[in-house]
C-alpha cells in the first residue's frame, strides 16, 4: 500500500471488521455511565509513591521515580522532545509479554504504574502509559488518541490486534504513530502494516477514521473503565 490508510484521517468510517472485533472482544460492553475525562488536576505524586510501594515494593518504587523524574525534566520541552522520550521510556521500562502470563487473564489493561511495577505487559499497556504520561506533560487530549489496529506481521498476511498512540497536531492531521514494535516515532502514511479499526481517548470513541465521536469510551469500553477507576484509586487521575 503506497499511500496512508485513509481511515488514519478523519472521514466517514465504520466498525466493519467484525473478525478483529472478535479477536479484540469483550471490550465492548452497552451499560452507560457518565464520561469523566483524565485530568492532570487531581495527579498526586505521593498517592502513587505509596500505591507503587505497597504493590511492587522498593523496586517498583525506584521506576516510578524515574517516570517522575521524567515528568519534571520535559516539562515546557517541544512537542517533538516530548513524544519522543515519552515513547522511548516506555518501550524500554516495559517487556512486551502476553497478558496471560503476566496478568492470569487473556485480555487485561493495566494502569501505568501496574504496568512499570512488572516491567511486563503487552500493546495496550505501552499505549495506556505513552497517553497518560503526554496528558500529564500538558499535551491536549484532544490531540491524542489510543488506536486499535489490525497489525500485519513481517511479509506474511498474517495480522493480529494492536494498539499505538497516535498524536494529531490538528483534529485533520495525518498523526504520529507512537508503537512498541517500531521503535521510531513516524507519520501513519509510513506505516502501511498498520489498518486502523477503532480509536479512542477520554473525550470520545471513533469509529475507523471518522470525524465525529459515536460513544462515550467509559459507557462502551469496560476494559477502558476499569483501568480509569484504577488509575483515579491510585494517584494517576
Amino acid at each position: 500500500m503506497a499511500s496512508m490508510p485513509k481511515s488514519f484521517r478523519p472521514s466517514t468510517g465504520s466498525l466493519s471488521r467484525r473478525q478483529f472485533l472478535i479477536t479484540a472482544g469483550a471490550l465492548i460492553l452497552g451499560t452507560g455511565i457518565g464520561l469523566i475525562p483524565v485530568s492532570a488536576t487531581a495527579f498526586n505524586p505521593q498517592r502513587l509513591r505509596q500505591s507503587m510501594q505497597q504493590q511492587y515494593g522498593e523496586s517498583g518504587l525506584a521506576v516510578l521515580e524515574e517516570w517522575l523524574a521524567m515528568l519534571e525534566r520535559l516539562r515546557g520541552q517541544d512537542i517533538q522532545t516530548q513524544l519522543r522520550d515519552v515513547n522511548d521510556f516506555f518501550n524500554r521500562r516495559i517487556r512486551w509479554v502476553d497478558d496471560i502470563h503476566v496478568w492470569g487473564q487473556e485480555d487485561y489493561w493495566a494502569t501505568p504504574l501496574e504496568a512499570l511495577g512488572e516491567g511486563r505487559g503487552d500493546c495496550e499497556e505501552y499505549s495506556i502509559g505513552k497517553y497518560i504520561t503526554l496528558k500529564q506533560l500538558g499535551v491536549p487530549g484532544e490531540r491524542l488518541r489510543m488506536i486499535y489496529v489490525r497489525a500485519r506481521i513481517g511479509r506474511s498476511q498474517i495480522s493480529q490486534a494492536h494498539m499505538v498512540l497516535g498524536y494529531y497536531a490538528t483534529p485533520s492531521a495525518e498523526p504520529l504513530i507512537l508503537d512498541n514494535i517500531a521503535p521510531s516515532i513516524t507519520p501513519a502514511s509510513q506505516r502501511t502494516d498498520l489498518d486502523p479499526v477503532f480509536s479512542f481517548n477520554s473525550e470520545g470513541l471513533w469509529a475507523g477514521g471518522s470525524s465525529e465521536s459515536r460513544a462515550d469510551p467509559l459507557a462502551r469500553l469496560s476494559r477502558w473503565r476499569s483501568v480509569v477507576e484504577r488509575m483515579r484509586s491510585q494517584g494517576f487521575i
